[in-house]
């Protein structure tokens, strides 16, 4: 007897969800709460896993298809041979499906990668469609398609060993390696002198592929422009001296791991100094809803971090009143759930204020875009060497550049620089958070 599969509840106002891949194919053994099928939402992706121990019969939906919550999507039949069910149908080949036409070109190199992480390249995946007759346009999966950009194969040659005579990524590696091991042709005679050059044979195809934007891309594109819609986003700059935090960081980062089990950041001091500059100017951490002001007499502080589908901006709540360790542990545990496609919808509800950290990725300065309903968001940048003047002589020291963008409805150029001479007074002196000065 088979077991449905349907669509989990998949957290607050999240009605519906995209079918991203499937991760077992109909046959396949699944173990009791084995991952099948990974759905993607507005916010975060999901995976559904199985009910029972037994073999995927059937998949009712396919990949980009949208589903409800509830929705049935799968069922798993007991364990031995699947069930001899009626597939669900191959989807027709589409616009996005790649045609390989040779051209006269040098060879393409792979897609550049935001190093924000805000447009990372989709997770790939395989397709369930059947491979066409090598005569026609090829349909390759993801996978398949950067595995043949990668090593310069060509896919028309490839006999396929997947189902249906379709291209495996083993394939296409097994053909470059054949490629790279067969013997160099024996060079062409020279021409003779009288007669004209020959023109020189392409080295390579060029190609292009098409790939769906996520529901979560196409989220935080519609999230950034209504801020740029709706808002008046201005940002002031200022730069900030790093010796005193690198140095405190230094002396103390041994007994701070030895005692907390955590590594001592540069989060835990700016989140510090955010918390202590926002009793200063409480417009940075309030916000407008419809004729009101809405002020917080608590932090939430939406981290940033680089996810493998895009940017995503986890809170950690009430970091106003937590110690560097609480903030560090919780920072660490946002990008381990993030590296590992784990973050739920209740880990990125809220916050009221965003630090966006684009240093770690070589970032020099940038102008943040805030994360609506807040009100500003806090952009730091690498730590680089400058020539500073101290005390009338020109020094070397460790600066980093800081920007705040805001909207300016709301939040005055004076209250914007006086927060960030707070937080540049707290970092060069981190003795003010200790004091609360």
């Amino acid at each position: 007897m088979a077991t449905d599969v349907n669509v989990p509840t998949l957290g607050e106002s999240i009605t519906e969800a995209t079918v991203g891949q499937w991760l077992k194919n109909p046959g396949d053994a699944v173990a009791l709460d084995e991952p099948i099928v990974a759905l993607e939402t507005d916010k975060v992706s999901v995976e559904v896993n199985s009910p029972v121990a037994g073999t995927l019969a059937e998949q009712l939906v396919k990949e980009g298809d949208t589903v409800a919550v509830g929705a049935l999507i799968a069922r798993i039949g007991e364990g031995g041979a699947p069930a001899l069910t009626a597939a669900a149908p191959a989807a027709p080949a589409t616009p996005a499906a790649v045609k390989h036409e040779p051209e006269p070109e040098a060879e393409v190199a792979g897609a550049p990668v935001n190093p924000a992480g805000a447009g990372e390249t989709p997770r790939p995946r395989e397709s369930d469609d059947p491979a066409p007759p090598h005569d026609a346009a090829l349909t390759l999966s993801p996978a398949v398609r950067r595995a043949v950009l990668a090593n310069h194969v060509d896919p028309s040659a490839i006999k396929g060993s997947g189902k249906d005579g379709r291209i495996t990524k083993d394939d296409v590696l097994a053909a470059a390696t054949a490629k790279t091991n067969s013997p160099a042709p024996a060079p062409a005679p020279a021409p003779a002198a009288s007669a004209p050059a020959a023109r020189p044979a392409p080295t390579a195809e060029r190609r292009e592929e098409r790939v769906k934007i996520s529901r979560m891309r196409q989220t935080i594109a519609t999230r950034l422009k209504e801020a740029q819609n709706t808002a008046a986003l201005l940002t002031t700059f200022n730069d900030v001296d790093m010796t005193a935090v690198i140095d405190a960081r230094a002396r103390y980062k041994d007994l701070f791991e030895k005692k907390h089990d955590i590594r001592l950041g540069f989060m835990g001091f700016f989140v510090k100094a955010v918390a202590l500059a926002a009793k200063d100017v409480p417009s940075v951490n309030a916000r407008i809803e419809g004729d009101e002001i809405v002020y917080h007499d608590y932090l939430d502080v939406s981290v940033a971090v680089s996810a493998p589908k895009g940017l995503v901006v986890p809170v950690v709540r009430d970091a106003d009143r937590m110690s560097f360790a609480e903030i560090e542990k919780a920072i660490a545990a946002f990008g381990k759930k993030a590296k590992d496609g784990a973050l739920t919808a209740e880990d990125m509800r809220g916050g009221t204020f965003t630090i966006s950290n684009g240093g770690v990725f070589g970032s020099l300065l940038s102008t943040p875009i805030i994360n609506p309903p807040q009100s500003a968001v806090l952009g730091m940048h690498r730590i680089e060497d400058r020539p500073v003047a101290r005390d009338g002589q020109v020094v070397i020291r460790p600066m980093m550049y800081l920007a705040l963008s805001y909207d300016h409805r709301l939040i005055d150029g004076r209250e914007a620089v006086t927060f960030l001479v707070r937080i540049k007074e707290a970092i060069e002196d981190p003795t003010r958070l200790l004091i609360d000065l």
